[in-house]
C-alpha cells in the first residue's frame, strides 16, 4: 500500500497534518494539491485548530527542482498557480494554524512555516531560509507577501537577497519562528499552543486574523496580476532551468 503524502490525525479537536512525501517532502504538484485539499477538509470539519509538521529530520526541502526542470514549461504553468493558491489558503485559513518545524525548512518549506499563526522550530541542526535567488528563480507574489507579513523589515531584505539559511535560534532572532523547543517536545508543545488558540472565541479570532492578514492577501492577488506572467516566464525559461541544473549539480544529490 502506498503511504499517503500527508498523514492526518485528530485529537481533542486538533488536526495534525504531517508532510510525508518521500525523504524530504519536496513540493511537487501532487503534494501542493494534496496539502490544499487537506487544509480545505480541515477547515470544513469540526476541527478547531490545525498543526502542520513534517517527518524525520526534514520539514520540507522546498520545490522539487528535479521535477521542475524535467517537466518544463507545461509543468511550471500548472505548478506555480497551484503553489500560490495553496500558500494563500494556508495564510488565510480561518482557523488557527500552528506550524511545527521539525527540521530543514528550505524555500517553499520556509514559506509554509511563515504562513502559520504560531511557528515553532525544533532545536538542533535543522536550517530554515529562502535561497530562491541563489537557485535563480524569482519569488511569486504570494511568497513575497507571506514573508513581508511574517518577517520584521530589518530581516526581510537580508534573508531574501542573501539566501541565507539559519538554525533555530538564529531563526527566532530574525523573526522566522516564534519559539524554539527541544525536538522531543515539538508536537506536544505545538498541540498545547493549538489548544490555547482553539479556546479563543472562533468568530472573534477569525475577524482578527482577517483584519491582520487581509492587506497582505489582497496585495498578493493584485501583484499576481501585475507580476505573475513575468514570474512564470522566468521560472519556465531555458536559462533559468540551466541555472537550476548547475545549482543542483553543486549542492544536491538526487
Amino acid at each position: 500500500m502506498l503511504r499517503p503524502m500527508i498523514e492526518r490525525s485528530d485529537r481533542d479537536g486538533i488536526t495534525t497534518l504531517r508532510l510525508a512525501h518521500g525523504k524530504a517532502s519536496a513540493l511537487d504538484l501532487e503534494l501542493v494539491e494534496g496539502l490544499a485539499r487537506a487544509v480545505a477538509e480541515a477547515v470544513a470539519s469540526e476541527t478547531r485548530a490545525v498543526v502542520v509538521t513534517g517527518s524525520g529530520s526534514i520539514f520540507s526541502a522546498g520545490v522539487d527542482l528535479f521535477r521542475l526542470v524535467e517537466g518544463g514549461a507545461d509543468y511550471t504553468d500548472r505548478f506555480l498557480p497551484a503553489l500560490s493558491r495553496m500558500l494563500l489558503d494556508l495564510f488565510t485559513m480561518p482557523k488557527p494554524l500552528v506550524v511545527a518545524v521539525n527540521g530543514h525548512a528550505i524555500a517553499g518549506g520556509c514559506i509554509i512555516a511563515a504562513s502559520g499563526d504560531y511557528r515553532l522550530m525544533a532545536s538542533g541542526n535543522g536550517r530554515i531560509g529562502v535561497p530562491e535567488l541563489l537557485v535563480g528563480v524569482p519569488f511569486p507574489p504570494a511568497v513575497i507577501e507571506v514573508l513581508r507579513f511574517a518577517l520584521p523589515p530589518q530581516s526581510l531584505q537580508m534573508l531574501l537577497y542573501t539566501g541565507r539559511t539559519v538554525v533555530a535560534d538564529e531563526a527566532k532572532a530574525h523573526g522566522l519562528v516564534d519559539e524554539v523547543v527541544d525536538a522531543e517536545r515539538l508536537i506536544e508543545r505545538a498541540e498545547e499552543i493549538a489548544r490555547q488558540m482553539a479556546a479563543l472565541p472562533a468568530a472573534a479570532f477569525q475577524l482578527a486574523k482577517r483584519q491582520l492578514r487581509d492587506k497582505a492577501a489582497t496585495r498578493a492577488k493584485r501583484y499576481e496580476s501585475k507580476f505573475g506572467d513575468e514570474v512564470k516566464e522566468l521560472w519556465a525559461s531555458p536559462e533559468t532551468h540551466d541555472g537550476i541544473r548547475a545549482y543542483l549539480a553543486k549542492t544536491v544529490k538526487k
